[in-house]
C-alpha cells in the first residue's frame, strides 16, 4: 500500500519560531519573488513484514511567466514505477484528487499498469495522508533559513528526504499519525 502526495517549496522560507534578545524581534531578510519555484511528490511504501519506504521526486522550475510550475503525469508515473521496483509487488496506490490525479492522460498511464490500483482520498481530507506530516516535518526544519539559490534549496530538500528514508520508525509515526487501521478485517 502506498500513498502519495505533492509539495512545493520557494526560497521564501516557512515562517518558525525562534530565540531572539528580549525586546528585538529577530528578522530573516530573504527575497524570494521571481526566484523558481521546487515542487517535489513522495510516496510512503509500507508491506507486510517489510519496512517502511519513503520515494520521492524533486523538479525544478525556473522564474519566468508561462512555464508550467508544478509536476506533470509523467514525473507522478515516473515515481510510480520506481516504487513499484523497490517494493517488487503489485501496488495499491492513495491519492488526493489533484486535477494531474484525475486527468484523461493520467488515466490512461494507470491503465497501462495492471498491477497498479488506485483509490482516491476523500475531498479535504490532508488528515488521512501520512505524506502531509513529511512535508510537515521538511518545512519545519527549513524553517527561518534563508537560502542564497534555488539548487542550494533543492540540495537541502533532498538531504532532508534522505534522512527520513533511513527513518522508517518516523514513517510509521506518520502514518499512525492519520489513526487509519490497515488491517485486515476480521472474518466473521
Amino acid at each position: 500500500m502506498c500513498f502519495e502526495d505533492e509539495a512545493g517549496f520557494t526560497r521564501r522560507p516557512p515562517r518558525g519560531r525562534t530565540w531572539g534578545r528580549r525586546g528585538r524581534t529577530p528578522v530573516v531578510t530573504v527575497s524570494g519573488r521571481r526566484s523558481g519555484r521546487l515542487s517535489v511528490a513522495g510516496l510512503i511504501a509500507m508491506r507486510p513484514g517489510s519496512r517502511t519506504r519513503l520515494c520521492h521526486r524533486l523538479r525544478t522550475h525556473p522564474a519566468g511567466k508561462g512555464k508550467r510550475r508544478s509536476i506533470g503525469e509523467r514525473d507522478f508515473i515516473a515515481l510510480i514505477d520506481g516504487a513499484h521496483q523497490l517494493v517488487k509487488a503489485p501496488l495499491v496506490l492513495v491519492w488526493d484528487r489533484l486535477n494531474t490525479h484525475v486527468s484523461r492522460a493520467m488515466g490512461e498511464l494507470i491503465a497501462e499498469r495492471e498491477w497498479l490500483t488506485v483509490f482516491l482520498l476523500p475531498a479535504y481530507s490532508p488528515d488521512l495522508n501520512p505524506v502531509e506530516w513529511v512535508w510537515a516535518h521538511v518545512k519545519r526544519s527549513l524553517a527561518n533559513l534563508a537560502v542564497v539559490a534555488l539548487d542550494r534549496l533543492e540540495g537541502l530538500v533532498r538531504n532532508r528526504l534522505k534522512r527520513l528514508q533511513y527513518r522508517p520508525g518516523t514513517l510509521d509515526g506518520f502514518i499512525a499519525g492519520t489513526a487509519l487501521t490497515l488491517d485486515e478485517p476480521a472474518s466473521p
